[in-house]
Formats: structure tokens, C-alpha cells, sequence
């Protein structure tokens, strides 16, 4: 019988030992259950096959040939991929809907004698939850925002407080990209739908009568965008905001952007890319700055030249309660932790159960 999905709290107790998703290869890189993995029922070609002689020739022709594909790749997952699994091996498939791709892998599992079940609904069940996490029901908890210039170890920070035991929403982490102008990283952008679905995954956890920590962003974190529970509260929420000097925020980052050092073509693309917002021979000191590979007075004069202009202005309006730190090394990271979780308590009181 088809397992039920209500919550997106209840994936982490169901008595599974692995999750398989069933559908092709595309639709599973696009986005997928947190924790499954990609054994396709149909791959894209095959699928598109099946498809065109479902609507051009016919269902039985469609639905036979599709069946002979099924098997065939059901059998080379046996033989690889599930080759070491025993006896008491448990699975759960899921498909786009949870019908026939699912269900059929499902029944040549039981057939062997694993307990295998399907889960009703499929991806579509657990998109719905995502969907009303994210764009229908409320932020669960309170939000206090941590700001700050570029440079002033925010995510660090974040990593810390998680540390020591306190709610945090990784925006940038679920993006996997730094929210900057040179904020890309290795492996690119989730789809839109898996960056929610990771931001939903964490949500579903919260307890949401303690205060939740995010890094103060815009509405977009390089493509994706942040949905709209998230945004709403992040709007109203109250921000704790760091203030360091721009020597220890460029130290700092010089050795945070390790991975933009490695990449020089990518690093002066994304100069090239400023062009529009800062002069032609601010442009060329910085290339240069590159090419000699100078990290330090490139990323001072990007702080003082483009990012504290620009955003800093807006970041002294809202900056709320304001933590001072002279140096970003280890220990005033630590002092600065503590310093944040203390003031969450003074900013908002854990309401009663």
C-alpha cells in the first residue's frame, strides 16, 4: 500500500533504508527528495520515446513498449547498483506521481522479497509540501537578521551559531553562492526548486518558538530567489549588525575567496562584468592587481570602491543593534558568536509551549 506523506517532518521517520527515485535523469537533476538517489524507471530518451507513441500511435503500444524499456533497466539496476543489497534491505520508490514507473520497480522488488513501497503521490506529494512551507503557510519562529558589510565573516558566523546550538537559515548555503558580484561557486546553482526544497527541509525542523538567524540578503541569491514566507519575515525582522574595519575584512577575505584565486579567467570575467559601475581605469588596476596576483589591494579597493558604497549606505539605516569587532581571526569570531546569541535572547523572548 502506498506510504503517505503529510509533512515534510515526517521523510526523517520513515522506516526506509534507502529512498530511490524512480523518474529519468533530467527531472531528478532539476530537483529531487532530499536524500535519494537516481535509479530511472525510463531515461530522458527512452521517456520521450514512449511518450510520442503514446500520443501519435497508441496507448497499448506505448504502455508495451514502455514496459520492455522498464525492465530492461530494472534488471541492469539489480545487477549494479542493488547488486550487494540483502534480505532485509527496505526501500521506497516514487516517481512523478507515484503510478506506473514506481509502481512497477516496487513490484519486482517485493517479487524478489525486499519490502519495498511506493509513496502516494510521489514527487508531486512532496512539491505540494515544499510549496506551502515556502509560499503559503507563515516563517516557523522569529527572525532576526544578521547584517553587516562585505567581508564581515557572516557566514562563518552562521556556521558558529549552528555550532552552539542556535536556529539558523543558510540562505547562501542552500544557493551555493555568496550573493556577490563574485559570488558563484564550484558545482553552480540549484534549480529554483531544489533551493526551495532545501530551504523547506530546514524550515520543517525549526522549533518555532526560538528565534531563527539569517544572513541579511536581497530578495535574490544570484539566480535563486528567496521565497516568499522567508522573505516576509526577513522584511520585518530585527538585525544585528557587525562593524569591522576594512583591513581585517579585506585579510579576511582574501583567504575566504581562496577558490576565486584559482581561477583567474573567471575572476577577471567577473571584472570585466563591473564595468558599467565603476571607471575604465579602475577596471584595468584591477585586472592588473589580478594578473600579479596582489589579492589584498584588489579586494581592499573592492570593498572601499564598490561594495561599501553601494550597500553600506542602506546597511547604516537599518542597522539595529550593532557588535564591534577589531580583527576577524578565530577567537573574535568565537567572541562575536556569543556576542550574537546573547543579544537574540535580549531581542526576543522564547515564547511559552
Amino acid at each position: 500500500m502506498p506510504v503517505a506523506l503529510a509533512s515534510l517532518k515526517d521523510l526523517g521517520a520513515l522506516p526506509f533504508d534507502q529512498l530511490i527515485d524512480a523518474r529519468s535523469p533530467s527531472e531528478f537533476a532539476e530537483d529531487h527528495i532530499p536524500g535519494a538517489i537516481n535509479l530511472p524507471s525510463l531515461n530522458d530518451s527512452e521517456r520521450a520515446e514512449v511518450g510520442t507513441i503514446y500520443v501519435q500511435v497508441s496507448r497499448f503500444d506505448a504502455r508495451k513498449i514502455g514496459a520492455a524499456m522498464v525492465a530492461r533497466n530494472i534488471a541492469m539496476h539489480l545487477e549494479g547498483a542493488l547488486k550487494e543489497m540483502d534480505g532485509a534491505w527496505r526501500p521506497l520508490v516514487y516517481c512523478w506521481r507515484g503510478g506506473q514507473r514506481s509502481g512497477a520497480f516496487a513490484s519486482y522488488l517485493k517479487q524478489i522479497g525486499w519490502r519495498a513501497d511506493t509513496l502516494d503521490g510521489g514527487y508531486k506529494t512532496y512539491r505540494r509540501l515544499v510549496n506551502a512551507v515556502c509560499h503559503r503557510h507563515p516563517f516557523p519562529g522569529p527572525v532576526v537578521l544578521l547584517d553587516g558589510n562585505t567581508g564581515t565573516a557572516k557566514t562563518e558566523l552562521l556556521t558558529r551559531l549552528a555550532e552552539r546550538g542556535v536556529q539558523v537559515l543558510d540562505l547562501e548555503g542552500a544557493a551555493n553562492h555568496r550573493g556577490s558580484a563574485f559570488g558563484a561557486r564550484v558545482g553552480g546553482q540549484p534549480s529554483q526548486k531544489m533551493f526551495e526544497g532545501r530551504l523547506a527541509e530546514a524550515m520543517a525542523g525549526f522549533d518555532p518558538h526560538k528565534p531563527v538567524v539569517i544572513e541579511a540578503e536581497s530578495s535574490k541569491v544570484g539566480a535563486c530567489i528567496v521565497p516568499p514566507s522567508v522573505w516576509a519575515a526577513m522584511r520585518k525582522a530585527p538585525r544585528i549588525s557587525l562593524s569591522v574595519p576594512v583591513a581585517a575584512r579585506t585579510e579576511y577575505l582574501v583567504e575566504a575567496y581562496d577558490d576565486l584565486w584559482e581561477n583567474p579567467e573567471g575572476l577577471a570575467q567577473g571584472i570585466q562584468a563591473l564595468k558599467p559601475l565603476q571607471k575604465s581605469e579602475t577596471i584595468e588596476r584591477w585586472q592588473r592587481f589580478v594578473a600579479e596576483a596582489n589579492h589584498p589591494a584588489f579586494v581592499r579597493e573592492l570593498i572601499e570602491l564598490h561594495y561599501d558604497p553601494r550597500y553600506g549606505r542602506k546597511r547604516e539605516a537599518k542597522a539595529g543593534k550593532v557588535l564591534h569587532s577589531d580583527r576577524l581571526d578565530r577567537p573574535s569570531l568565537d567572541r562575536l558568536a556569543e556576542q550574537i546569541e546573547q543579544s537574540l535572547s535580549e531581542m526576543i523572548r522564547p515564547a511559552s509551549g
